[in-house]
C-alpha cells in the first residue's frame, strides 16, 4: 500500500551547470516511496533544496548519478559531507557510472583536512568509513522493496548516460539528459509517473547569445536533448500516467511561460503534463 508520505520533489528543475538570480538551480530529485529515500543527481544547490523539501539529512540513504555532467554532479560531495556534519552515522550507497569512484576519491583527498579535524575534534565516525560507491550500467541495478533499472541513452558526446526507472508501489522513470530516444518510451512502459528532460527549440537563440558560447554550444543542444513535444512523444507512446517536465532549458527567461511547454506537448499527447518548478511536490 502506498504511503501518504510517497512523493517525488523536484530540487532543481534547470538544465545546465549556470545559476542566475532569481532562477532555478539545476538538476536534483528526492524520491520517497515504499519506505526508501533516493536522491537522483546532484546538481549545485541539492543539500538545500532537500532540507527545504522537510528531508532530514540524517536520513540519507540511497544517491544515483545519472551522468558525470556538472549540472549533475556538482553538489554530490558536498551533498555528503554536510549531512554527515549535520549527524549522519549511518551508511550511505552512491550509484552512478563508470568514473564516480574517482570523482568521490578525488572528494575525500580535497576535504581530508577537514575530515580528518573533525574525526578527531569532534568525535564523528570517519566519513569514509560510511559511504559505499557502485558503478553500475545497462540493465536491472538493485532488487528489493524498490526495483531500480537502467537503460544508457544518446547525451552525445557523454557515453554513459542513463535513464533510471523505480518500479515499487508506484512506478516512477527519469529520462536523464537524453536525446529524442524511442526504445525510451519502451523502458518507461506503464509507469505512472515519467520525468523526462525538455527543451524549447526557439529559445535556443537566446541561449546562445547569453552565453556567448556560440554556434558549438546550439549544435550540442540540438543534438543532445529533447524538445517537449518529443517528450510528450515518448510519454504516450509508452502510456505514463503523468509526464513531468523537467531540466528546462530554458529555465531562467521570464518570457517562457508554462503554456510555451504545455502547448508544445499537447500539439501531440492530451495526458496530464506538469511543468517542473523547483521544489515541487508530486505525491505518488
Amino acid at each position: 500500500m502506498t504511503s501518504k508520505a510517497d512523493r517525488l520533489v523536484l530540487l532543481g528543475t534547470k538544465g545546465g551547470p549556470a545559476v542566475r538570480a532569481g532562477g532555478a538551480m539545476p538538476t536534483a530529485s528526492l524520491l520517497e516511496m515504499d519506505g526508501q529515500s533516493i536522491v537522483i543527481d546532484c546538481g549545485i544547490g541539492v543539500s538545500r533544496g532537500l532540507v527545504d523539501a522537510g528531508f532530514d539529512l540524517r536520513r540519507l540513504e540511497q544517491i544515483f548519478v545519472t551522468h558525470l555532467h556538472s549540472d549533475h554532479l556538482l553538489g554530490l560531495g558536498p551533498l555528503v559531507h554536510t549531512a554527515w556534519t549535520t549527524g549522519l552515522k549511518t551508511p550511505v550507497t552512491i550509484h552512478g557510472p563508470e568514473g564516480i569512484y574517482g570523482y568521490w576519491e578525488h572528494f575525500l583527498h580535497s576535504m581530508s583536512f577537514d575530515n580528518a579535524i573533525r574525526v578527531y575534534d569532534e568525535g564523528r565516525p570517519p566519513l569514509e568509513d560510511l559511504i559505499t560507491v557502485k558503478t553500475y550500467a545497462e540493465g536491472v541495478v538493485a532488487r528489493g522493496p524498490i526495483k531500480i533499472s537502467a537503460l544508457r541513452v544518446p547525451h552525445p558526446p557523454v557515453e554513459n548516460c542513463f535513464a533510471l526507472r523505480f518500479d515499487g508501489s508506484r512506478s516512477v522513470t527519469f529520462s536523464a539528459d537524453t536525446a529524442y530516444f524511442p526504445p525510451l518510451a519502451e523502458f518507461a512502459r506503464g509507469c505512472d509517473v515519467l520525468v523526462h528532460e525538455a527543451m524549447l527549440p526557439e529559445a535556443i537563440d537566446k541561449i546562445v547569445q547569453k552565453t556567448g558560447m556560440g554556434e558549438k554550444l546550439r549544435s550540442h543542444l540540438m543534438a543532445s536533448h529533447t524538445t517537449a513535444d518529443d517528450a510528450a512523444r515518448i510519454a504516450m507512446a509508452a502510456g505514463a500516467g503523468h509526464l513531468v517536465l523537467n531540466h528546462l532549458v530554458p529555465a531562467d527567461d521570464p518570457q517562457i511561460t508554462d503554456a510555451h511547454w504545455l502547448g508544445r506537448c499537447a500539439s501531440v499527447w492530451d495526458g496530464p503534463v506538469t511543468v517542473g518548478r523547483d521544489g515541487m511536490e508530486i505525491m505518488l
